[in-house]
């Protein structure tokens, strides 16, 4: 399992932000949804590499949150309520956002229980997560805009339309926002998480 702990940056001096995201994150398939576990953090459990990498970076782009993710075992069955859960995941998720507090792209990856293997693995979990982190960090509102109608599905040519620009103009905008290199650093780290999830499911069964 992955869980996803997430906490709002800078919360004493701004407004609270989780209602808002916990509304729109609201219909993201989870395993559990998003909760507000305390204050001004959120918690979350998925099995889909996937979409745990689409959260994480949906999460980024908003520059208000921490994102901490634990991989690793849960104790089964699940509570029904996300803040209930326990096991070694959830313990790595709280020293992964802990983490997250302090680095640069504002991301951080803990792997529990972490032998030399599983370690190594999510360092490089970690890594492509950072990479990731930083070309998110630094892309502009409209790139983001670009970058979301791609994720859409649409083509160039009709995200361009839909933006009120030409094709030459959102050719930029994906060139500058880093698009083709976000595209290569999701596969990435999914393909990294994918192993990372069929190890902790070899070892702990």
């Amino acid at each position: 399992m992955f869980v996803l702990t997430v906490d709002q940056r800078g919360s004493r001096r701004d407004v609270d932000r989780v209602d808002k995201v916990l509304r729109d994150l609201a219909s993201a398939p989870l395993v559990r949804g998003f909760e507000r576990t305390a204050g001004d953090e959120i918690q979350a459990v998925t099995d889909d590499p996937q979409l745990l990498v689409h959260l994480a970076l949906e999460l980024l782009r908003r520059e208000y949150w921490s994102v901490g993710i634990g991989i690793g075992p849960v104790e089964e069955p699940l509570p029904a309520q996300t803040r209930a859960g326990r096991g070694p995941a959830f313990e790595a998720a709280r020293i992964a956002v802990e983490r997250a507090k302090k680095a640069p792209a504002r991301i951080s990856v803990e792997q529990a229980p972490a032998d030399g293997d599983l370690a190594e693995l999510a360092a490089d979990i970690d890594g492509a997560l950072t990479m990731l982190g930083t070309i998110v960090l630094r892309q502009t509102p409209d790139g983001r805009a670009a970058i979301a109608l791609m994720d859409d599905g649409l083509t160039q040519v009709a995200a361009a339309e839909r933006l009120g620009i030409t094709k030459q103009a959102m050719s930029k905008r994906l060139l500058t926002a880093g698009w083709q290199a976000e595209l290569a650093g999701r596969r990435l780290a999914q393909r990294l998480l994918v192993r990372a999830q069929t190890y902790t499911a070899r070892t702990t069964h």
